[in-house]
């Protein structure tokens, strides 16, 4: 299991797969930084621009917002040291009907060129219950079964109970989670369990406020403190790869080219 940000080195070269700029931020940042200070190459993809991820949208109609996000996620990505990154041709909130043999090739074209050791992305739950998350979730895991390297390990976000429990009341609040959700995982099941010290859990926070018009206010009302405890933790389980029959790897190679 990887407690500790020098364990981090054991996943290799990662790709994490997300559905909205910050996803990657609040669910791997901290592996991201860790692997990037290790000197392993890290990859990241984005399904959409989250152009319709504000409560106000007359001052941030869904252009204006798909490119200021645009330059929000690259700030990010450089507070992580992270300079290899990928869009998918996705508008926000309608993921779920992409089709998904669209979305997969896609998505093997960029795990042959990368060969992972670790790819990163939500479980099929999409911690939040989206379903812009949820259908990322199955692209990728496709896509994994069908061409990631032999050994390649396909790693889906998760909360514990004692995390989930620690933070009800905040998510509540927050109106995190669609109904039903979070669904928690034991905490035996993850295989990495990062608790965040103190100078990694300060640069995730930087390369959230750095998108921030998705994060901004939300600092400002819980406080820095509060809002770096509740961001400091990073769970993982692994999803084992499944068979794929031979008529559907071909497939899939040719629309790869």
């Amino acid at each position: 299991m990887i407690t500790t940000p020098s364990d981090v080195g054991e996943l290799g070269t990662i790709l994490g797969v997300w559905a909205h700029p910050d996803d990657e931020a609040y669910l791997s940042a901290a592996l991201m930084a860790a692997a990037r200070d290790h000197g392993s190459r890290v990859v990241c993809v984005t399904a959409t621009r989250g152009e319709h991820g504000t409560p106000d949208p007359e001052t941030w109609p869904p252009e204006r917002l798909a490119e200021e996000r645009t330059r929000e996620l690259a700030r990010c990505l450089a507070v992580l040291g992270v300079t290899e990154h990928h869009w998918l041709p996705y508008r926000d909130g309608t993921c779920a009907s992409v089709p998904p043999a669209e979305a997969v090739a896609r998505l093997c074209a960029v795990i042959e060129e990368v060969a992972p050791d670790t790819v990163l992305t939500f479980g099929p739950d999409g911690i939040t219950g989206h379903p812009d998350h949820q259908a990322v979730s199955a692209w990728t895991a496709a896509a994994f079964d069908r061409v990631a390297p032999a050994g390649a390990r396909l790693l889906q976000a998760a909360f514990p109970e004692q995390r989930v429990a620690r933070w009800r009341d905040l998510d509540s609040d927050l109106g995190v989670y669609l109904p039903g959700y979070p669904v928690v995982v034991p905490a035996e099941r993850l295989v990495v369990d990062l608790e965040l010290p103190p100078d990694l859990a300060a640069r995730k926070v930087r390369a959230l406020a750095a998108q921030e018009t998705q994060t901004a206010g939300l600092i400002a009302a819980l406080g820095l403190d509060r809002y770096t405890a509740w961001v400091g933790e990073e769970g993982f389980v692994e999803r084992p790869r499944q068979p794929v029959a031979a008529e559907q790897q071909r497939v899939a190679r040719s629309m790869t080219g």
